[in-house]
């Protein structure tokens, strides 16, 4: 099966600047790397200090049009942006997958998931109402209204490089902000690519900036945008280190922020759940896309009686699991994304083995016919997990699972928050008492009740701790993008 795109316009190998799509100014160049097979096949700038500048120079100079723009007037752009990415899903499901490795059913399954947003921020543009306030005295009229916040600067990661982007600038050109955007320097070329088909919508010049950056010299980038007092608001998906060092460093300029970092989910099994549901709600939380989501369960809780039954039912979905790359139409688990990212993987589960856990799936590197790049890993199952593992304290972003086994309801709730991360949470039971007793008592922005799949575009998306603040997505989401001002008018009477 073949990955090559027929449309040629959606990689256009370069930065969007104002009206120009150019290389970066020094000329400097950085290598996109297929995670199958680790070999070069697309080249993109590599960007330094003057690029992003020079983004913010005309995406400040676009602001004073486009905030003026009639809200239905943005969301009929927006929502052409939203038809021409579901009528180009095919070649950006392939884009997707060989630059960041998941199976093409889900990589055009994040085409239309990024679209979803599109389409949902699109129809918000028209209801960002202000409020008529009740006047404390006569003669008086008193409004708050919504207006944007001015320039965005967009940091997204790899692994969603569609969804991601999509979440960030739709809300922001929908509000009426100007965007300027780094995306991975893993996974560049679908931003690039989607931020072409909203140039072909009707995106003004300057609007929407895109430059692409080394991971050498994101920093170089990102620090222009700090210091630079024009960018009122940043949106950052990443690790919670550099989280906390984006809000340290905008603190000077006092900038909004919205802050989607790490997280450390819980998946609890009570003896009460159906544990035939609780394991699709598992694979589909764990598994998809290797296991490389900021939502996936990295710790993995089943109550006494119900625990080897659970793990023999897991073990077999598990092993059961095609990994191939993504040209292969068999494939569920691709490649991750780098060598680092496999390192990691192997490093947690030697760790979990030489304090006591058992491997019962998966456990080792692949290297195969099938699999002959070097950035595989077999999914895995490991039993007999504690808390002081390596896999229980840091996100593993791979296709393990880590079972641990509990007593009480107390004991897990207590273990489950027993974690600075507070981003995502599950649990399966059918005892209606217990459902709204642990809804309450979990530490996290987004519960899973019975369900392994989440994420909506209707739905608040952010977490608590250190897993940030803000929201993405819903009606919440657009509202990170806009601030209010007070009017009152008196003398009236």
């Amino acid at each position: 099966m073949s990955l090559t795109i027929q449309n040629p316009i959606l990689m256009p190998g370069a930065n969007l600047i104002g009206a120009e799509w150019s290389a970066a100014a020094d000329g400097r160049t950085l290598n996109v790397c297929d995670p199958a097979t680790d070999e070069v096949f697309a080249i993109v700038p590599d960007s330094g200090a003057a690029d992003a500048r020079h983004a913010v120079d005309v995406a400040h100079a676009a602001f004073a049009t486009w905030k003026k723009v009639p809200a239905k007037q943005r969301a009929q752009i927006v929502k052409r942006w939203n038809d021409l990415v579901v009528a180009h899903v095919e070649d950006l499901g392939r884009l997707i997958s060989r630059e960041q490795g998941k199976p093409l059913a889900e990589g055009k399954g994040e085409v239309m998931y990024a679209a979803s947003y599109i389409e949902w921020f699109a129809e918000e543009a028209t209801r960002a109402d202000g409020d008529v306030i009740a006047a404390p005295v006569p003669g008086r009229r008193m409004f708050a209204l919504r207006e944007p916040v001015g320039v965005i600067a967009a940091i997204t990661p790899w692994n969603f490089p569609a969804a991601m982007i999509a979440r960030k600038i739709a809300p922001a050109l929908a509000a009426g902000c100007t965007v300027v955007c780094k995306p991975a320097e893993d996974t560049p070329l679908t931003s690039l690519a989607l931020v072409k088909l909203a140039e072909q919508a009707g995106v003004p010049p300057g609007v929407l900036n895109i430059v692409t950056a080394s991971r050498e010299r994101a920093a170089e980038v990102v620090d222009v945008w700090l210091d630079d007092p024009r960018v009122r608001k940043m949106t950052f998906t990443g690790s919670t280190p550099v989280g906390k060092h984006l809000a340290r460093r905008s603190a000077d300029t006092l900038k909004k922020l919205s802050l989607e970092l790490g997280g450390n989910a819980p998946f609890i099994v009570f003896d009460d759940a159906d544990l035939d549901a609780a394991v699709e709600g598992l694979m589909a939380a764990k598994f998809r896309n290797g296991g490389q989501t900021c939502v996936c369960p990295n710790r993995i809780f089943v109550q006494d009686k119900v625990h080897d039954a659970f793990v023999e039912k897991l073990a077999a979905r598990v092993s059961a699991l095609v990994v191939a790359p993504a040209t292969d139409s068999a494939a569920q688990i691709g490649p991750m994304i780098n060598a680092r990212a496999v390192d990691k993987i192997e490093r947690h589960v030697n760790d979990a083995v030489s304090r006591g856990a058992r491997v019962v799936a998966g456990g080792k590197r692949i290297k195969s016919d099938r699999c002959p790049g070097p950035n595989y890993y077999a999914p895995t199952v490991l039993v007999d997990v504690d808390a002081t593992m390596e896999c229980s304290c840091e996100e593993t972003f791979g296709p393990v699972a880590p079972v641990t086994r509990f007593s009480t309801e107390a004991e897990v709730v207590a273990t489950a928050n027993a974690t600075p991360f507070g981003l995502a949470a599950y649990f399966y039971s059918n005892d209606v008492k217990r459902i709204w007793r642990l809804a309450d008592a979990l530490e996290s922005g987004i519960v899973g009740i019975n369900e392994g799949a989440i994420a909506a575009e209707a739905a608040p998306f952010g977490g608590i701790k250190d897993s940030g603040y803000g929201r993405e997505g819903s009606r919440y989401g657009l509202e990170e993008y806009m601030h209010i001002k007070y009017v009152c008018q008196g003398q009236l009477d």
